[in-house]
């Protein structure tokens, strides 16, 4: 049997779902999610092969929900936008259903998920992230048995360690596992610079630049901390800062 939660804010989505599923006697319906933090909370519970998501649902995002899951199962998203088709499949998405969507089409998608489930476990939604066409605004992240919403205006500076990201605000500092490269992509270069391999800050956080050494540069924040500037990231700082 295949275990399957439904996650979308519309009654209307989760019945047409509940009726297609009923005509597939070894698909489960182990959970019904109305938005992204009772969905994540359904997936640690029951661990489902599958999920069918929405996108746009209150509180987070169908791709922050999605961040925040170690080990990710099959997802077969369910919108009625189109613009976040090619997020989707970067994402290796099992498929992506415009709504409305049709019997056959249904069919048609999971019969795709019944090809990749061998490997799907193993495999799906590695180094997921919300980058993508579309900038970040916030960032979510999972903390013991909470889950954080993280304003970007309250980020200082971001470090990177190996394959996670360190966020670091005015009294507390976040892990979450994504790279910084990946990260960078979806940051509003008018509020953040990347100033070193290992290093993000944001341009309002910094107080002055100091050279150091022969050739190099520090970078001081308004709370003391003194980071690295790369010789690839000064010129990138100098432009942001226009200097």
């Amino acid at each position: 049997m295949i275990k399957a939660v439904l996650i979308d804010d519309e009654p209307l989505a989760i019945a047409i779902l509940q009726e297609y599923l009923s005509g597939y006697p070894d698909i489960e319906i182990v959970a019904i999610s109305h938005d992204g933090f009772s969905g994540f909370k359904a997936i640690q519970e029951y661990k489902p092969e599958l999920i069918f998501l929405d996108v746009q649902m209150p509180k987070i995002s169908g791709f922050e929900m999605l961040e925040l899951l170690e080990n990710p199962p099959g997802v077969i998203f369910t919108t009625a936008f189109d613009e976040y088709a090619i997020q989707a499949f970067d994402k290796h998405a099992v498929d992506y259903l415009l709504k409305p969507f049709s019997p056959e089409r249904f069919d048609k998608a999971l019969q795709k998920f019944r090809l990749q489930l061998p490997e799907e476990r193993k495999h799906a939604y590695q180094n997921l992230s919300t980058t993508g066409a579309k900038s970040v605004h916030r960032v979510v992240v999972k903390t013991g048995n909470s889950i954080r919403i993280i304003s970007l205006q309250d980020i200082v500076y971001i470090e990177a360690s190996d394959d996670y990201v360190i966020f670091y605000t005015a009294s507390e500092k976040f892990i979450k596992t994504q790279t910084l490269k990946s990260l960078e992509r979806g940051l509003d270069e008018k509020l953040f610079v990347r100033i070193h391999r290992s290093y993000i800050v944001q341009l309002q956080q910094i107080a002055k630049i100091e050279r150091y050494e022969k050739d190099g540069h520090v970078v001081i924040l308004k709370n003391g901390k003194r980071l690295p500037v790369s010789k690839t990231g000064y010129p990138k700082l100098k432009a942001s800062l226009s200097f």
